[in-house]
């Protein structure tokens, strides 16, 4: 992992993101920590859109690596997702959760895994990789598998990659290493997301290397799998997100390689 595959997902700082001179003093302290690459989600697009997003960045150093985009667009309307990368000179983008799909239900599933693959596909014509966000959902199990493993067996890996979640990996009750295994040549970005047992015996979001995750085990296997960007995301903070996601670097920053 070097340095610049280090990114930053703005989600962590989306209170922090509501107006174009609030990003704006984002991405100068973002970049100040020592980030030199951002994933796009969490900014309010309709105060600050695409063209301000892009030059804000760009005015700080920053690289847009990849975004988030909303769940029905990318399933139902994925030419509105294409004009928006297009806008922020980017080329990725993920499947961020999924909004009101019953995951008892095999119709459902089987809805979600076919619209996901053909604006995959829709996606990756224009030149656009679709990832996959998780969360501790698709590991329940629907048909004797857990359904995340569905989700990348019954699409084809040219329409849909990975975005494993490390968090909700282990929250789900899997393995985080093996996850970034099994996503082998699938796996362009992965969220680093440490998880602990809090006081009250709950787990709880840490910051990267505060936690119980064997990070440099979960960086080597992603490596091995081809990952390009390394997103630190923390979902909630203990206090400002800003000290955390300071923190966070200053871990991985011990971690990069020459």
């Amino acid at each position: 992992m070097k340095l610049q595959q280090i990114a930053l997902q703005l989600y962590t700082l989306r209170e922090h993101c509501k107006d174009r001179d609030a990003l704006d003093e984002t991405c100068r302290r973002v970049a100040e920590i020592g980030y030199r690459t951002v994933q796009v989600s969490g900014v309010n697009r309709e105060a600050v859109p695409e063209a301000e997003i892009r030059a804000i960045c760009e005015k700080h150093g920053l690289t847009i690596c990849a975004t988030h985009e909303a769940s029905d667009e990318i399933r139902h309307q994925p030419e509105r997702v294409i004009e928006r990368l297009r806008a922020l000179g980017c080329t990725l983008t993920a499947f961020p959760f999924p909004n009101g799909v019953d995951f008892t239900d095999e119709a459902a599933i089987t809805s979600l895994i076919k619209d996901l693959d053909r604006s995959g596909k829709v996606l990756a014509d224009a030149g656009i990789v679709l990832a996959y966000h998780n969360h501790h959902h698709e590991f329940r199990k629907l048909g004797g598998r857990p359904i995340l493993e569905r989700i990348y067996e019954e699409t084809d890996a040219r329409h849909l990659q990975g975005e494993p979640d490390t968090y909700w990996v282990q929250y789900g009750g899997s393995d985080p290493v093996a996850w970034c295994r099994k996503l082998a040549g699938r796996l362009p970005i992965i969220h680093l997301k440490d998880y602990r047992i809090n006081t009250e015996s709950k787990p709880e979001y840490a910051e990267i290397g505060a936690g119980n995750l064997d990070i440099p085990a979960i960086i080597k296997a992603a490596e091995a799998s081809g990952c390009t960007w390394f997103a630190v995301e923390q979902d909630s903070c203990p206090g400002d997100p800003l000290d955390s996601i300071a923190q966070s670097f200053r871990y991985l920053s011990t971690l990069v390689s020459d």
